[in-house]
């Protein structure tokens, strides 16, 4: 049996990682030795502004993103799914790393009570190590409401426009952080649900 890892008191992590998400700033994991990310088939998104992470990484590693702007590029990964970056077991880029690496916090998959696509098994193991805890009755809610966002999402694309819903687990896990404010609420009718979805999806 895997061994259990504590995420933190969860209201805690769910203020960080919206303020990570609003504000782009890099994510505090207790990633300790774990490396899941850097070997999971993973293409880096880094940005032009990025200028120090673009020099460290080189232009031989990079590719232009499909579908973005010019100066958007792409770091890649080997066959069998690891950053070229990492040499035994370790980032040789961390001082520079892209923001996409910063950012990235696995325990959001925790959070909304999901995982990972089955192609990506060593993150999976990861999230299914981590334990939130719960000092006050606000982290229990705060964390329900997150995995209700979750279940509501998914089994409801009709109610929204287009029958539109994330496409990937990790957009689930980020917009279900995002929207959980809509089910401290007392519940509403599906539709009216999906409206206040949509608008807290907006919101910055």
């Amino acid at each position: 049996m895997s061994p259990v890892l504590s995420a933190g008191p969860f209201s805690a992590w769910l203020r960080a990682a919206r303020e990570a998400l609003r504000t782009g700033a890099g994510a505090d994991v207790p990633c300790g030795d774990c490396t899941a990310c850097c070997a999971s088939s993973y293409f880096i998104h880094v940005r032009p502004g990025e200028t120090a992470t673009l020099d460290a990484l080189g232009k031989d590693a990079l590719i232009d993103a499909p579908g973005l702007p010019a100066g958007h590029k792409l770091l890649g990964h080997g066959k069998d799914g690891t950053c070229p970056k990492l040499v035994e077991n370790r980032c040789t880029v961390y001082a520079h790393r892209p923001q996409t690496c910063r950012a990235y916090d696995c325990r959001v998959f925790a959070a909304a009570g999901i995982l990972e696509s089955p192609d990506k098994p060593r993150i999976n193991a990861r999230v299914e190590q981590w334990r939130f805890d719960y000092p006050t009755p606000r982290d229990r809610e705060e964390h329900e409401a997150v995995r209700s966002a979750a279940r509501f999402i998914t089994n409801n694309a009709g109610l929204f426009p287009e029958g539109r819903i994330p496409g990937t687990p990790s957009q689930l896990a980020v917009l279900a952080m995002k929207v959980h404010g809509v089910f401290l609420e007392p519940p509403r009718v599906p539709a009216e649900t999906a409206r206040r979805i949509v608008e807290a999806s907006r919101a910055p």
